[in-house]
């Protein structure tokens, strides 16, 4: 009886064992992974620009309340409302390491509340785009947020060519997808303020 219970609990303890090991195999192959993604840094003073820029771009989202979505979307109602904006990140790319020291408007840009187009493709050290998410208000009068980059504009981004994008939602709340020299795409990627 002894030995039959002595078998099973060594059984036991072997399953738990490999557990543990294909456990601790996944975390360091995850770990080896993020290690090698692509990350960017970003100089402060770029960081306070895109700030900026964000505020400009999100005026007088509490004076459309009383519109509806439609309204908002057309910017037709009459009032100032908030656009998005469309910028060029200036800077490098060192292996995955993304440098970012500038930025400009883009080419050509047409704003909307909800979308905005443009060109980085004829600035000089372009290495991504940037764009801003403006609040919207609810009929309530709060603030309603697209924290983060939307399904579209990862599906743009994914079939694109540019190596990174940046949305701004807030102040200091930015979304990073970045694209590795291998060709994989990483959101959320790793942004780093310096």
């Amino acid at each position: 009886m002894q030995s039959r219970t002595t078998s099973r609990f060594a059984r036991a303890t072997r399953a738990r064992h490999l557990a543990l090991l294909s456990s601790l195999v996944f975390v360091a192959a995850a770990a080896a992974r993020r290690a090698h993604d692509p990350v960017i840094i970003i100089a402060n003073a770029v960081r306070d620009s895109l700030n900026s820029t964000w505020s400009k771009a999100n005026l007088h989202w509490n004076e459309i309340a009383d519109q509806n979505m439609l309204t908002q979307a057309l910017g037709t109602g009459g009032h100032p409302t908030q656009k998005e904006y469309l910028g060029c990140l200036i800077g490098d790319v060192s292996a995955d390491t993304f440098h970012v020291i500038g930025l400009v408007p883009a080419h050509d840009m047409k704003r909307f509340q909800f979308a905005v187009t443009g060109s980085c493709d004829s600035v000089v050290g372009v290495i991504g785009t940037f764009h801003t998410h403006p609040y919207r208000a609810a009929p309530t009068g709060e603030a309603l947020k697209e924290p983060g980059l939307s399904k579209q504009d990862l599906t743009t981004f994914m079939s694109d060519t540019d190596r990174a994008l940046i949305v701004i939602w807030d102040v200091d709340s930015l979304d990073v997808a970045l694209r590795s020299g291998d060709g994989r795409v990483v959101h959320p990627a790793l942004l780093v303020p310096r």
